[in-house]
């Protein structure tokens, strides 16, 4: 007979609740999800090396299992919405400190973060290196990583100069010219522009006529001529 078309669940299913911590129990462990499902039970499907956790029938997180027992799982993106209104928790939190050890938060991340703080101050500058890893869930890890580099040379500690950056690090894959061909055909290199910038430099151009007042004195006339009138009134 023919092999089924889909594969066979080999893996054991449970349906805990997400508690207000935003975790979940799986056997003696602890593992994240987002934070948007506080309160709601999930399913989570778990393997030999792995778990899986599905909001209904979308794929919500997914996890190395643990082996030791009584561990804790804890995935930065998850927390992210809320460090964002609360940057002071972001230092000393044990999901920065498990990105950090798993390699997601690069010593870029951190150079990027320190002159961020020195720039705007602890909270906004922790407010914009919280901005910057959202861009994690829209763009690739590698192209974030080029544009913090990029934004640190030329001094851009904005969350938009990154994603600036990060979008010009996506081009070139797709550019077929190398950047040392571009600069020995005299082509000037690269500089950060602010997507504040960048978005008034392709606006459309403006063919309305200049404003005028000329109704607004025509008012100032009427207005003129009927207190004139009124003063004529009031003296006969």
């Amino acid at each position: 007979m023919a092999l089924p078309e889909e594969p066979f669940e080999t893996g054991r299913l449970f349906t805990p609740r997400v508690d207000r911590y935003g975790q979940i129990p799986v056997r003696t462990n602890r593992y994240s999800v987002p934070i948007r499902l506080i309160g709601k039970r999930v399913r989570v499907v778990l393997h030999a090396s792995h778990l899986v956790v599905y909001d209904q029938n979308v794929e919500v997180a997914r996890h190395e299992r643990l082996i030791a027992k009584g561990a804790v799982r804890l995935d930065l993106d998850h927390y992210l919405e809320v460090l964002v209104r609360k940057p002071g928790a972001f230092p000393g939190s044990t999901a920065l400190e498990q990105a950090r050890s798993a390699g997601r938060f690069t010593p870029v991340h951190d150079a990027w973060w320190d002159r961020a703080r020195k720039m705007h101050g602890e909270r906004e500058g922790t407010r914009a290196l919280i901005e910057v890893l959202l861009l994690g869930r829209h763009l690739p890890h590698e192209h974030v990583v080029a544009g913090l580099a990029a934004a640190l040379r030329a001094g851009a500690m904005t969350a938009d100069a990154v994603a600036l950056e990060a979008r010009k690090a996506a081009q070139a894959e797709t550019d077929p010219t190398p950047a040392a061909d571009r600069l020995v055909s005299g082509e000037p290199s690269a500089t950060v522009t602010s997507l504040h910038e960048w978005r008034l430099a392709h606006l459309p151009a403006d063919t309305r006529p200049l404003p005028s007042v000329a109704p607004y004195d025509q008012l100032l006339r009427c207005r003129r001529t009927s207190g004139s009138d009124h003063r004529e009134g009031e003296a006969q």
